[in-house]
């Protein structure tokens, strides 16, 4: 795989809530510059986003074509322990703002509690109300697998694909235990019934992100992006 390519998968990701404006501004650049495939971003962006990628005439795939930079938003950010009611009005916010990715994070309490019923519902809500607003939206379903088992992470994967979703993610990179690992993503590549595959989390370097793609990942989550992909050494500690 070329770094090129490896660039295509990657959802360029500012999620600090210290973030400034000129600091959006900069990954959006910066998503230009090497085509990454999105800008993931917090609501309050969205946007500016998708406003500086279209002035770029990357925002739009009518005009951009294979270059096309979408516009990624997460939803119930990053505990997923709102009601999935406000969740859905979180992701149909976002996607009139401009959004056409969701990345929304899942009731981790249901999936502990096994209550799979609960957890597709909460999914479901949020396609809903994201296709409702655009039809074509793409919803990522975060699980916080550092905090599963294998069963509920399997759990977590029929919810989102019952839910109605597109892909099953890793990890929000905020919580304690951790973010991607090869084994997770193998795991929700196992379980995903059709599904893509996102890691999050932790993925600092060429090799890292690799290692992600070699166990199943489809695109992949990151903050040192730009680092990932020039082969240079990721500063910092954060998603």
């Amino acid at each position: 795989m070329t770094k090129q390519q490896l660039a295509r998968m990657i959802d360029h990701t500012i999620l600090k809530a210290e973030a400034t404006e000129a600091d959006v501004r900069k990954i959006v650049a910066e998503a230009i510059e090497q085509k990454f495939a999105s800008v993931c971003v917090n609501g309050r962006w969205a946007n500016l986003v998708s406003d500086v990628l279209h002035e770029a005439g990357l925002g739009d795939p009518q005009k951009a074509g294979d270059n096309w930079v979408k516009t990624c938003v997460v939803v119930g950010f990053p505990l997923g322990a709102n009601r999935s009611t406000i969740k859905a009005i979180e992701a149909s916010s976002a996607v009139k703002d401009g959004a056409q990715e969701i990345d929304m994070v899942i009731d981790l309490n249901a999936l502990l509690a096994g209550d799979g019923e609960y957890a597709r519902q909460d999914v479901f809500e949020v396609v809903r109300a994201a296709r409702a607003t655009w039809r074509h939206t793409v919803v990522k379903v975060i699980l916080e697998t550092a905090a599963l088992t294998e069963e509920q992470i399997a759990l977590g994967c029929k919810a989102a694909q019952e839910g109605g979703a597109d892909f099953v993610k890793t990890s929000t990179g905020f919580h304690p235990k951790g973010g991607a690992t090869a084994q997770t993503v193998a795991w929700l590549k196992k379980y995903s019934n059709g599904l893509k595959v996102k890691a999050s989390g932790g993925i600092r370097d060429f090799a890292g992100a690799q290692t992600m793609v070699a166990a199943g990942a489809d695109r992949l989550g990151c903050s040192a992006s730009v680092a990932i992909v020039s082969g240079a050494a990721a500063t910092g500690t954060g998603y």
